[in-house]
């Protein structure tokens, strides 16, 4: 009990000879949740206070150990330390500058830090729809800016003080017969094709067969589609041509099926001197000879200019679609301005995705597996040859996707066409087959252009039904009306946009666009999810601002159909 009571004393006056100032930081430290307790409740145990919880001294050496040790601006603004005291005073100032600081910069950094979280940055995929970021509609989007600087006209058409230099009929060096094979686009050309390698040889040429083609199915004739009269009438002065064989000839079966009536082994781009070579003598002995296969059996830049000329007159001139096709194309570029209720301009867009394009192109598109495993497999039966055992594709597969030698799907046309400025307002016309995915791979491109339609929606199911009966005459249709368009956007090649561009170049309707994506430069920016949507616009905007359909000067070897600038056109 003495002893007790002698602790008691001793801790009775250290209490009372401590500062206010002392007792209020020990009444802070035992109350604090951020200081650890002096012991554990209801004491006991070695190291502990004394049975009636009283305390330890302040002075313990290890109570520091058990404290939590903040930083004195901190301890400070949590009242841990008297702030009346100089050094805490100085320390709360600077933390509430650096608070402050802090608070100002998330402020301004909130509104940037929140767009890119939740904008994409090309384009956000949700399903199958993509949601790319609105566009202002530029000035320029209807024009071709650089058109005031092309200063050419049309001058395929015969001078009126040309002479002929036509045969006469009975000294003509014999009859040639062909098969235009293909869809329209492939006949036009084998026809423009056939005119002139019968002026080459001084032939005359019975009127070309649309010939059955295995993916068209279509068994359109020659006057079906096309106005004869005026054909043989345009051309009258250049080369002599017969609407059927001659009757004298009693072989016909002959001109279609015999070896010794055929031309054969004709290489592709063949020049004017090797029809000359070896074509004419064997018209000369035979009268009557067919030619083929007639697929780019004559070459451009290996024959005379007046022959090339010749073919431009054919093309842009002598071969003109039936009236009726003529006036239902007028009617549907008619409607495609007025569909809002007030004239607006329209984009055409060829939409190169059908199944049998892709299959052909060997590139990897975006699908299931199932959607994989099935191209697979038509692929191994369409072309055994070039897909062995298919192990080599996926290389080349990237390869030819960043040669920009692949189709751009539905989604990635659209994606280009918002980049460079078109809104979701712009009224497009879409020509194409069959897309292949169907409405799912469509769904992107019409989400972000809802105003798109085809000339099934533009005319009445009794108009369309009349062409019907030709698949070549919906063709024609599609050809027409993408002519007439302000816009012109091709995704891939072929003969219909080569033909397309290059009749809009040679009537003047270069002042108008045509344009021709860049392919390489999408499938650098596609596999790149990172690119900011501003980079992206600012390369679409600079790689196509000259790829709007002017005419371009000609090089070796290229191509008469989508560029007939050297041999067809004039400065004007």
């Amino acid at each position: 009990m003495a002893e007790l009571r002698h602790a008691t004393a001793a801790a009775a006056a250290t209490h009372a000879s401590s500062s206010p100032a002392k007792r209020d930081a020990e009444s802070v430290s035992a109350s604090s949740p951020l200081v650890a307790s002096s012991s554990p409740r209801g004491g006991g145990g070695g190291g502990g206070d004394g049975k009636d919880g009283a305390p330890r001294s302040s002075s313990a050496p290890h109570l520091h150990h058990q404290r939590y040790r903040l930083p004195s601006p901190v301890r400070s603004l949590l009242a841990l330390e008297d702030p009346r005291s100089p050094s805490a005073s100085a320390s709360y100032r600077i933390l509430v500058a650096v608070v402050a600081c802090l608070v100002v910069a998330a402020l301004v950094s909130a509104p940037s830090v929140w767009s890119r979280l939740n904008a994409p940055y090309l384009c956000r995929k949700d399903g199958i729809r993509l949601h790319c970021p609105r566009v202002n509609e530029r000035d320029s989007l209807w024009e071709n800016p650089h058109a005031a600087a092309a200063s050419w006209k049309p001058c395929a058409e015969r001078r009126s003080d040309e002479i002929s230099d036509l045969a006469p009929e009975n000294e003509t060096s014999g009859y040639i017969f062909i098969h235009a094979e293909g869809g329209l686009n492939q006949q036009r050309i084998a026809i423009c094709n056939a005119v002139a390698i019968a002026k080459i040889m001084s032939a005359t040429l019975i009127l070309p067969v649309l010939k059955q083609d295995q993916i068209w199915k279509d068994q359109t004739k020659f006057e079906d589609i096309f106005d004869v009269d005026y054909f043989i009438n345009s051309l009258k002065d250049d080369v002599r041509i017969i609407r059927d064989i001659p009757e004298w000839f009693t072989e016909k079966d002959e001109l279609f099926t015999s070896i010794k009536r055929t031309v054969k082994n004709i290489p592709k781009y063949a020049s004017a001197q090797f029809y000359i070579d070896n074509v004419l003598p064997r018209i000369k002995e035979k009268k009557i000879m067919s030619i083929k296969p007639f697929v780019d059996r004559l070459g451009y830049d290996n024959v005379p200019t007046e022959i090339n000329r010749l073919r431009c007159r054919v093309n842009y001139h002598a071969l003109k679609f039936l009236p009726e096709i003529e006036e239902m194309a007028d009617k549907l570029a008619t409607r495609m301005r007025n569909r809002t209720g007030n004239v607006n301009p329209y984009m055409a867009l060829h939409l190169r995705f059908e199944k049998g394009m892709v299959g052909l192109s060997f590139c990897d598109f975006a699908g299931t597996r199932e959607e994989k495993a099935m191209m697979a497999d038509y692929r191994q039966k369409q072309w055994p040859r070039r897909y062995k055992n298919g192990s080599h594709l996926w290389p080349l597969a990237l390869e030819k996707r960043k040669e920009g030698r692949c189709p751009l799907e539905p989604g990635e046309i659209g994606i280009i066409l918002r980049a460079m400025g078109y809104t979701k307002e712009t009224q497009i016309y879409v020509a194409s087959g069959q897309v292949y995915g169907g409405s799912n791979r469509m769904a992107p491109l019409r989400n972000m252009f809802p105003n798109l339609v085809t000339k099934e929606d533009l005319a009445s199911k009794e108009e369309i039904e009349h062409f019907k009966k030709h698949v070549t005459s919906l063709a024609a249709l599609d050809f027409l009306v993408c002519l007439k368009s302000d816009v012109f956007v091709m995704t891939h090649g072929g003969n219909f946009a080569k033909l397309i561009i290059g009749f809009r170049r040679y009537m003047g309707r270069h002042r108008l666009k045509s344009i021709k994506p860049d392919k390489g430069l999408m499938s650098k920016f596609f596999g790149d999810p990172y690119v900011p949507w501003a980079t992206f616009v600012e390369d679409v905007m600079i790689t196509h601002q000259k790829r709007t359909g002017l005419p371009e000067s000609t090089f070796p070897h290229y191509d008469l159909w989508e560029n007939p600038l050297t041999p067809c056109m004039c400065r004007a």
